[in-house]
């Protein structure tokens, strides 16, 4: 099912005015029919009858009159009304406007009550765990076409490799097509809700926490550096798109997704913790043996080539295993100061 827009409905003041000037005349008719003005004239029962014919057809306007009125409908910027009459869909109300439709149209949205954590949807009252929906100062039937932002609750999702980690996202969104929205699905909000949720576990298991070897992340058949620390504005594009191939039969445009958080799961927090220090620690190591394998390549050849001293083999080795020491050393050095022969 398709959009189908109602033009020039824009006509709610002028008929606004007519209804109050139709129940103008009908208290004034009835006033005079019930000869509030003065005795009855000349005329007989022509002249009764006159009187009680106008009498009928105002009190029966007087009572039904507030029919018309149902049809007038107010809308404010970026707001959208669905209309059914008797079940059929007949069209949709779009923009700011004063709009007269027919009376016995009715607005429908069945998700006007769901309230999730996302912006536009946020009531007075503090929400009940473990509930999406309050009935607290529902905005009618109304459809919002702001863009709004759909923060999901943090999912614990297993990576590639097997770790739990714990992820939330934020989708930016909005709607589109009204009447998809409206009839395709049950309720938009939360089938978006959902799609989310999905979306965001198949793309997540793609990718490890950390970069790992060996990890294809693109689908090609050659390992890579992805990660969902290290590539988050790639894996958020791929979120968006899982997400928007999913929704578009509910009418909706996926802006954006970003992620909002990112850690790894409490029950293996602390072992990736001293993990990643192992490797922090391993990788500072490494460095300070290279630094110290030149500057002991860098010594023996200053030596050598100004002829400072003469060395044999094996007080070279004792030498350079005596700067390996001081240079790779924890704390200060304390050396032994030789006072005697060389040898």
């Amino acid at each position: 099912m398709s959009e189908k827009l109602l033009q020039n409905k824009k006509n709610g003041m002028p008929v606004l005015l007519a209804i109050l000037a139709l129940y103008g005349v009908a208290i004034l008719a009835l006033l005079w029919a019930g000869e509030v003005f003065g005795p009855a004239g000349p005329g007989g029962r022509g002249a009764h009858g006159l009187r009680t014919g106008v009498m009928a057809i105002s009190i029966v306007w007087l009572c039904l009159g507030w029919i018309l009125a149902c049809g007038l409908k107010v809308l404010r910027p970026q707001e959208a009304l669905v209309l059914t009459l008797f079940g059929n869909y007949i069209g949709t109300l779009k923009g700011e406007g004063f709009y007269y439709v027919n009376p016995f149209c009715a607005g429908v949205n069945p998700a006007a009550r769901t309230r999730l954590n996302q912006s536009g949807d946020v009531s007075e009252r503090p929400a009940v765990a473990g509930k999406n929906e309050l009935n607290a100062n529902p905005s009618g039937n109304k459809l919002s076409l702001k863009v709004m932002t759909l923060n999901n609750n943090r999912q614990k999702i297993n990576d590639c490799l097997g770790n739990p980690v714990e992820i939330g996202i934020a989708v930016t969104w909005r709607i589109v097509d009204t009447a998809k929205a409206v009839f395709n699905v049950d309720n938009y909000k939360e089938f978006l809700s959902l799609q989310c949720d999905t979306a965001l576990r198949n793309i997540v298991r793609i990718y490890p926490y950390d970069v790992a070897p060996n990890v294809d992340t693109t689908g090609d058949g050659q390992a890579d550096d992805g990660s969902l620390r290290g590539s988050s504005e790639v894996v958020a594009a791929r979120i968006k798109d899982e997400i928007q191939a999913r929704v578009t039969q509910a009418g909706l445009e996926i802006l954006e997704a970003r992620i909002t958080y990112l850690a790894y799961a409490p029950e293996i927090a602390a072992v990736m913790l001293q993990r990643q220090q192992a490797s922090a620690i391993i990788d500072a190591r490494k460095m300070i043996v290279d630094g110290a394998v030149g500057m002991v390549e860098m010594a023996l050849e200053r030596l050598s080539e100004n002829q400072v001293v003469t060395l044999d083999e094996e007080r070279k080795a004792a030498m350079v295993s005596n700067l390996l020491v001081v240079l790779c050393g924890n704390r200060d050095a304390q050396p032994v100061v030789n006072s005697g022969s060389l040898y």
